[in-house]
């Protein structure tokens, strides 16, 4: 450190002015050295360490604030970016579309058959985040290979992905974004459901899945994630006549369920609209038909159990509230 002192005139020939401005140099130097000190020591400590248990069950360690992430599923590579942990991500899977940005992210590629290992340990990740769509297999060989792995939920309800927000946000040193994050969350669908609450009727909802096969198109069955949004929503899910999770509904059932609604969550991959479904054979009776209450919808919205599924909440109450 410099010092530059102007000496009065009156003053330079004093030894005994000298010999204070000397101890005055000492103690200045002493002080910023004990400050240099402190602030080398602040920068030497290590770094602090969570422990948290995942959805396998397994109790993981790591870094708070991990330096390198790799996502194994798009649903947590749109919680990082939700909770602006994502100057940490350095690889996500190919189907980790969203946000936009996620596309600068270098991709690892498919995880089927099964995981690239070779090209997450290149990335020499602090964490790698699988989810519960991860195969377990997959979840081993990368520990083998010394890998921390942390895996959140198959999530069934709201309450399982808000655990997954929180859980992500603890283990990448991002606590207070996801603890907000959720609070946010929970005051939409709370708004969503209270004025669900005061609609006068329950319209019934077609939604499609898949229609690979047009005649036997694939939907959500009672107690279904889509099925319970649905439900929040303020409608009343034909598909609930079956207990399967996800089953083909025939176009005799269909008929017979005759829905208010048909929202198309086969339109974004499968290709369907408002006319392709108009032109099925046998669907023109349909009462959603004759009315015109078909709706295309991404079902990346509800599919993937993250930030956006309120999102896709807010938008089928839309729908429903529009009958």
């Amino acid at each position: 450190m410099l010092f530059t002192t102007i000496v009065p005139k009156s003053y330079t020939k004093s030894s005994k002015f000298i010999s204070i401005l000397s101890t005055i140099l000492t103690l200045l130097t002493m002080s910023s050295c004990q400050n240099i000190e402190g602030f080398l020591h602040l920068n030497t400590t290590s770094p602090k360490e969570v422990t948290i248990t995942d959805s396998l069950g397994r109790e993981i360690t790591t870094i708070a604030s991990p330096k390198k992430i790799v996502s194994l599923a798009a649903s947590n590579t749109e919680i990082v970016f939700a909770i602006d942990a994502n100057t940490n991500l350095v690889g996500r899977d190919e189907y980790s579309d969203y946000p936009p940005d996620a596309l600068l992210i270098e991709s690892i590629g498919s995880l089927y058959p099964k995981v690239n290992t070779e090209v997450i340990v290149n990335l020499e990740p602090d964490l790698v985040l699988a989810a519960g769509i991860t195969s377990p297999e997959d979840v081993t060989a990368l520990e083998n290979l010394g890998l921390t792995v942390f895996t959140t939920s198959i999530a069934s309800d709201l309450d399982d992905i808000y655990n997954d927000i929180i859980n992500v946000g603890s283990i990448t040193g991002y606590t207070d974004n996801a603890t907000n994050l959720v609070e946010e969350m929970k005051s939409r669908v709370k708004m969503v459901q209270e004025n669900a609450s005061a609609y006068s009727k329950t319209p019934s909802v077609f939604y499609e899945i898949d229609a690979s096969e047009p005649s036997k198109p694939w939907t959500p069955g009672a107690g279904s994630f889509i099925d319970m949004l649905i439900t929040t929503a303020g409608g009343s899910n034909i598909g609930s006549i079956s207990n399967d999770l996800y089953w083909q509904i025939s176009l005799e059932q269909l008929i017979d369920q005759d829905p208010d609604i048909i929202v198309l969550g086969s339109s974004k991959y499968g290709g369907q609209t408002k006319y392709t479904v108009v032109e099925r054979p046998g669907w023109e009776t349909l009462k959603a038909v004759k009315t015109g209450q078909i709706y295309e919808f991404d079902d990346d919205l509800v599919s993937r159990p993250g930030p956006r599924i309120v999102d896709g909440l807010e938008i089928l109450a839309t729908i429903i509230k529009s009958e």
